[in-house]
């Protein structure tokens, strides 16, 4: 898989300088009969563990973005018609093994891919995406899963214009799901990794793991770290600023 080249602004002496709008690709072997010429959209990732504010900030950039006259779409996991319910019900059983998991994830990833994203893009709208292939990555790699393997898994994902991954410490995550649901998942606890039979520092455990692999990924596809401890509004003027720059790119 390609490695992604950071696009952040910089700043001198002078005022921010805007890097000229990269050129469209896949990570990997991508999708057939895809003309990337014509995708005149955006592609801007939300990226986060449960509990981050990630969903918030989508919809509060979504209101943001139409208000100012952007045509914009959500997307995100589990959205898929073809296998987002097949998915829910197996993994109420909680029997579910780490491959059988992962091509789920990756079925629904790509039915969106082929019949959301890009159509989207092609029509000029803004996507945006809550979560999109780092969090399938970095949970299968927790779990054990080849990295090669994952590469080529997810090659048919097309490359973000940005990816915003919001970091919030698993002592914050862990108090912000029990104020929210009353109980941890399963799943977002790692349970199914063996690390405690204590869910609560089972959840712990998991993040820490899932936090560092965000951390590698973000060195080989250099997406930007927001500091998600923060409230709602400082995250989102932040979030606001950086998408100005994204769309301001040519």
């Amino acid at each position: 898989m390609e490695k992604r080249t950071k696009n952040t602004a910089r700043r001198a002496s002078g005022p921010i300088v805007i890097p000229q709008r990269t050129a469209r690709r896949f990570y990997g072997h991508g999708l057939p009969n895809v003309d990337l010429k014509k995708l005149a959209g955006r592609l801007i990732v939300v990226e986060g563990a449960d509990g981050s504010g990630r969903s918030t900030q989508i919809e509060m950039l979504m209101r943001w973005l139409e208000g100012a006259g952007h045509a914009t779409v959500q997307v995100g996991l589990k959205r898929s018609t073809l296998v987002s319910e097949e998915l829910d019900q197996a993994k109420k059983g909680n029997i579910l093994s780490r491959t059988t998991l992962s091509l789920f994830y990756a079925t629904d990833f790509a039915d969106q891919i082929e019949n959301s994203i890009l159509p989207a893009l092609k029509a000029g709208f803004i996507v945006l995406a809550d979560r999109y292939i780092y969090t399938l990555m970095a949970r299968d790699l927790v779990r054990g899963m080849d990295a090669k393997w994952l590469e080529n898994l997810y090659g048919i994902a097309l490359v973000p214009d940005a990816v915003f991954y919001l970091k919030v410490s698993p002592e914050i995550l862990v108090q912000r799901n029990f104020a929210k649901d009353f109980a941890l998942d399963y799943w977002e606890s790692g349970m199914d990794l063996g690390l405690s039979r204590d869910m609560f520092d089972s959840f712990i455990r998991y993040q820490s793991l899932m936090a560092a692999q965000f951390e590698k990924l973000q060195l080989s596809y250099g997406f930007g770290i927001i500091d998600g401890d923060r409230s709602p509004d400082e995250i989102n003027a932040e979030l606001q600023q950086k998408t100005e720059q994204v769309l301001a790119k040519k």
